[in-house]
């Protein structure tokens, strides 16, 4: 069947994330937060579903602005009801067809996953169990959260899986028309540079002197990359002091306005900065340009083929939402 074959390919290539545990902090006063059809969401699923990780991202990104924070956590927290809400009604969906004997859920492959996991993460069966019980789960649970999962990526699959999408050639073509400054490279150059920190065995005068000293060498006929790799203290230095391309906003500011005004093959005056000196030698430059077609095709086609995908996810979502019940209760 179709949807075996899904399952199949899920298995192999979308792996089950790492069971969440509890949150710290304030225990949350338990309680039904959405009924779906006859299935219940509990506030506390809730909050086992957003991991620390996440709240940690937004402390250390709004930390400084508490009302911000506070919207954030609450949409992160709308946004994880949403993806449970989705969850449950695309597990009643695939339960209904399975009554009706549309679909058919081969056990096997859970069997083998539970294997490879045993394997993989657990070593033996016994530490499974004991890792599982002290995330507050049991062995039959984390079986259960295993199949759910491999149902509801197949369905996804099923219903806004790839292979239901074809992005043709002129679709790909008006959309690089109409997204000119999507695919624009501004001013690029490739460059090495040699880095002089002051330091305390080195005051600034004494870096400056360096600096001279090189640059009196390079002048002499020295190859830039050899002196870098020997005398510059940044992490490029095994590379000769060469960087990866940078453009005019990526390079340091003060630095930039010098080297943007090399041409291919220059090098620099003596750069002197509060912490220290430096040479800056261009490689190549690349103008700014908008990048030919063929050179974005693919990622042309990879965006609109995930645009489509979620469109495609979002009408079949909506679909399950009109044809079930689906209630939301305050927080206690």
């Amino acid at each position: 069947m179709r949807f075996v074959s899904s399952i199949a390919l899920t298995a192999l290539l979308l792996p089950l994330g790492a069971v969440q545990g509890a949150q710290s902090g304030p225990q949350t006063v338990n309680g039904i937060a959405v009924k779906v059809n006859s299935a219940v969401i509990t506030f506390q699923e809730i909050e086992d579903q957003i991991d620390e990780k996440s709240l940690r991202l937004l402390q250390l990104r709004y930390g400084r602005q508490p009302d911000a924070f506070r919207q954030q956590v609450e949409k992160l927290k709308s946004d994880t009801v949403e993806l449970l809400v989705e969850r449950l009604l695309i597990l009643e969906e695939f339960k209904a067809g399975e009554i009706a004997g549309n679909y058919k859920f081969p056990e096997s492959y859970i069997d083998d996953e539970m294997k490879r996991r045993i394997r993989d993460r657990f070593g033996d069966s016994v530490t499974m169990i004991k890792s599982l019980e002290h995330e507050g789960m049991t062995k039959e649970a984390f079986r259960k959260r295993l199949r759910d999962d491999f149902i509801v990526r197949a369905m996804e699959m099923k219903n806004a899986g790839w292979e239901k999408i074809i992005v043709s050639p002129h679709k790909i073509e008006t959309y690089y028309a109409q997204n000119p400054d999507k695919f624009k490279v501004e001013d690029e150059i490739k460059l090495r540079i040699i880095s002089l920190k002051n330091r305390p065995d080195r005051d600034a005068e004494a870096t400056k002197k360096k600096a001279e000293e090189i640059l009196a060498n390079i002048k002499g006929g020295a190859s830039f990359a050899e002196m870098a790799s020997l005398h510059s203290d940044d992490s490029q230095r095994s590379e000769g002091g060469l960087w990866p391309p940078v453009y005019r906003d990526t390079l340091r500011e003060d630095l930039g306005k010098v080297a943007f005004q090399l041409k291919p093959g220059e090098t620099s005056d003596i750069v002197e900065r509060e912490d220290g000196c430096y040479l800056m030698k261009v490689e190549e430059f690349h103008p700014a340009h908008v990048k030919a077609l063929n050179e974005v095709r693919a990622e042309i086609e990879k965006a609109l083929e995930t645009e489509e995908q979620r469109r495609l996810r979002e009408q079949w979502i909506e679909r399950l939402k009109t044809k079930s019940f689906v209630s939301y209760f305050p927080a206690p």
